[in-house]
């Protein structure tokens, strides 16, 4: 199981339980991820920590002082 955490801008596009499918992007060094239909984005991830799979599940849905943030667990 693989945890990766993403940034969420409005409260209530996600909840625990969820299921999810995400969007691969690639920049010039790096990967990000953008959970399906652009609900919420992930850092920039190395080439090395690619994700495999393309469909997860939420697992938390957390607001602190500087936002919302979504983490999600992939079978991998």
């Amino acid at each position: 199981m693989r945890s990766m955490e993403f940034k969420m801008e409005r409260p209530g596009l996600l909840k625990e339980g969820d299921q999810i499918t995400v969007t691969e992007g690639v920049l010039p060094s790096n990967y990000y991820y953008t959970i399906d239909p652009s609900l919420a984005m992930s850092p920039n991830i190395p080439f090395r920590e690619r994700l495999r799979t393309r469909e997860g599940r939420v697992s938390a849905v957390i607001q602190n002082e500087r936002g919302y943030y979504v983490t999600a667990e992939f079978d991998e």
